[in-house]
């Protein structure tokens, strides 16, 4: 039995699948469902858990090469939201796009995580280093 470190066993086989260079998304509550990646939905109730709070358990066995986040990330959120982001992932330089073009990367990750983020565009990918 697991004593520490991530408890959920699809997320721990999703982290054991991803190689140099694959990606994981970890999505807010709103997301849209993509059928052809696996999806593990770890919502509760609003903001429980956050984007943030799954990011920062996965890097705790998970090297972060890279992280895309939407353009309308920035616009949607203030500068408090977004620098809690922004020190979540330090020395990671934060790629930013369209919304429309970062939802085509998305069938390209191992999986998807949902979370029950409220926050805005609060969606992103890390790419394994």
């Amino acid at each position: 039995m697991l004593k520490s470190g991530i408890l959920n066993p699809a997320i721990n086989s999703l982290l054991s699948r991803v190689r140099h260079t694959n990606t994981l998304v970890i999505a807010d509550r709103g997301f849209p469902f993509w059928p052809e990646i696996e999806t593990v939905d770890i919502s509760l109730v609003d903001d429980i858990p956050r984007v943030l709070d799954v990011l920062r358990a996965i890097q705790q066995n998970f090297v972060i090469g890279a992280a895309i986040m939407a353009e309308e990330f920035r616009s949607a959120n203030g500068v408090e939201t977004q620098n809690i982001f922004a020190r979540a992932l330090p020395d990671i330089d934060i790629t930013y796009e369209p919304h429309v073009e970062f939802k085509k990367r998305v069938p390209k990750a191992i999986g998807l995580i949902r979370t029950a983020d409220t926050t805005q565009y609060a969606n992103i990918i890390i790419q394994s280093a």
